[in-house]
């Protein structure tokens, strides 16, 4: 029995870490939500245009 209770502690001390740590990255970064916003637009649209180039040459007809 004390076996399994030191593993259901283990679980939910870990759990309750792994969400405290999770809590944090988000704003590690110092942006505001507007600026956060903005510099992700940017990527993504960087990323869009890599794909649409890379679409674009690698694309042969049969």
């Amino acid at each position: 029995m004390t076996r399994g209770n030191q593993r259901e502690l283990a679980r939910q001390k870990n759990a309750k870490k792994s969400t405290e740590q999770g809590k944090g990255k988000r704003s590690d970064d110092g942006l505001s939500a507007a600026a956060r916003k903005q510099r992700d637009a940017e990527i993504m649209q960087q990323k869009q245009k890599k794909a649409d180039e890379g679409g674009k040459g690698g694309t042969k007809s049969k």
